[in-house]
């Protein structure tokens, strides 16, 4: 399975970036293989519209489903119009999120955590 995790840097090691549309990058992994390729995230400094075009990002890549700290209105509805499964609160590093995730640790969230606009200014 392919998924997308939030990242402030760019190895597996780094920590899970809290922030969806304003992550600084978007780890993408097979979580058969544990090959990973890293897209940066040119939503980190937008005045508006980051949560979807952050969301289209990963869709794009084709992430199934994606692990992060937060994640607003915006960007979830995005994600789960295009069948991409979310899971918020992940926390650690990107490493940790993934084996936590492969071993069913992690709930799909039921709907967005944070209010719109959430990441900026973070």
């Amino acid at each position: 399975m392919k998924i997308a995790i939030t990242s402030i840097g760019k190895t597996l090691d780094s920590q899970v970036d809290p922030r969806f549309g304003r992550a600084a990058c978007f780890i993408i992994i097979d979580t058969e293989t544990m090959d990973f390729n890293v897209i940066e995230n040119e939503n980190i400094a937008a005045a508006g519209g980051a949560g979807i075009n952050s969301a289209k990002v990963v869709i794009d890549a084709g992430a199934e489903a994606v692990l992060t700290g937060n994640c607003g209105p915006n960007a979830e509805h995005t994600l789960t119009a295009a069948g991409v499964k979310l899971f918020t609160g992940a926390t650690a590093t990107v490493a940790e999120a993934v084996e936590l995730f492969k071993n069913g640790k992690l709930a799909e969230a039921p709907g967005p955590n944070v209010e719109p606009h959430f990441g900026v200014g973070k």
